[in-house]
This record gives C-alpha cells, sequence and structure tokens, in this order.
C-alpha cells in the first residue's frame, strides 16, 4: 500500500511587530555604525570611549539586516565601522517598558496631546520600520529601532554594555558575497536572530 505523503507545513506568519534577535539568557545584541575614530577605540577597549556623547540621543537595531540597510554595507560617511553591542536583556527590558513610539498613531494613543505627554516623559523611543532581506529589500513586517536618551543613553553606554565586537569585516564580506552572485553562502553568514521574549508593549502597538 503506497505511503501516505506527510502534509506541507502550514507557514506560521511573521508577526507585523515584534522584537528579534541575536540573544542568549542574560544578554541581547544590537548593532549600531559610527565614524572610525568612535568605533574602533569602542571596539578594542570593549565600551565606548569618552567622546561618546552620552548626553545625546542613540538609537540600536537589533537587526543585521536593517543595520547594513541603514550603513550601506559600512560605506556611507560616519558609518563605516559597524559594532555588534552586546548589552544586559534587563537594561534592554528596562528601556522598552518606558519606551513611547516616536510618532503619533491613532488606535495606540488616546490622542496626540497625551502621546506628546508620554514622549516627553519616555527616556527611549521606538520607531518600527520595515525590516529588510538579503539583499536589503523591504519585507511585509517591521523591525525595532530603540532610542535611548538621558539616563538610559548613559546607562546604555555605561552600565548595561558587556562586550563591543568590529563586525565591519563580517558586513564587507556577506556584501562581497552578494555581489559574486553567491547568496547561500551570504546568508550562512548571517547572525541568528530568533523571537525574544520582551516585555508586553501595548503602547508600543506591538
Amino acid at each position: 500500500m503506497p505511503e501516505t505523503p506527510d502534509p506541507a507545513p502550514v507557514p506560521v506568519p511573521v508577526p507585523n511587530r515584534a522584537v528579534r534577535a541575536a540573544h542568549t539568557a542574560r544578554t541581547v545584541t544590537v548593532y549600531q555604525a559610527y565614524a572610525p575614530h568612535l568605533g574602533l577605540p569602542a571596539a578594542r577597549d570593549g565600551r565606548f570611549p569618552p567622546a561618546w556623547k552620552r548626553e545625546r540621543m542613540t538609537w540600536v537595531k537589533p537587526s543585521f539586516l536593517w543595520m547594513m540597510y541603514r550603513c550601506g554595507w559600512a560605506t556611507k560617511a560616519d558609518q563605516e565601522t559597524v559594532l555588534a553591542v552586546e548589552i544586559t536583556r534587563e537594561g534592554f527590558d528596562h528601556a522598552l517598558r518606558r519606551a513611547c513610539l516616536s510618532h503619533y498613531e491613532p488606535g495606540t494613543h488616546a490622542d496626540r496631546a497625551s502621546w506628546q505627554r508620554a514622549l516627553r516623559g519616555a527616556p527611549a523611543r521606538v520607531q518600527w520600520d520595515p525590516e529588510r532581506d538579503l539583499h536589503l529589500n523591504p519585507l511585509p513586517y517591521r523591525s525595532l529601532q530603540l532610542g535611548l536618551s538621558g539616563p538610559a543613553s548613559r546607562a546604555y553606554a555605561d552600565e548595561w554594555t558587556l562586550s563591543i565586537r568590529d563586525v565591519t569585516p563580517l558586513a564587507r564580506e556577506i556584501h562581497g558575497l552578494l555581489r559574486a552572485g553567491n547568496a547561500d553562502a551570504a546568508r550562512a553568514l548571517l547572525p541568528g536572530e530568533t523571537p525574544y521574549p520582551s516585555p508586553p508593549l501595548p503602547h508600543l502597538g506591538a
């Protein structure tokens, strides 16, 4: 009697807004790109140098490919050094719990005035931008950008950060393979990013 073929797997829909990242039980990895005079000392010393302005807002991205889209595979001016920053999950979750959307969104906020009040008091901001595929084309679901300011920015630099790696060579290697038409080899080098069990984020529209 012929065997009955297994049913085709049903694709699991990707949530429109969800945090995906490389993470461990204790840490989560985010990406930033800097000019070499900031990025190289940070990677060498494993911490951000004094020249890194702690009073300014800084944006971190858990998506490697979104970072590649933003920095053009480490080719854009002042973004030639790509850093993988491993931070504590405690710090990351702390920022998410206190974040506000960076723009007004009907349905998430009661009205524009309440959003503006929340934004003024929030030490962190969230943007949901289209995730990117290997060729940096937009995908139909969103990737997190987390903006940190004031106490959150200082804590990120001086308390939450556990290690900083220069992943510019990796970015250039993947980009080179893509240009050579070897997408499978390029894809195999991508950092593994899986759904991150972040705290509930109803105020962020997630």
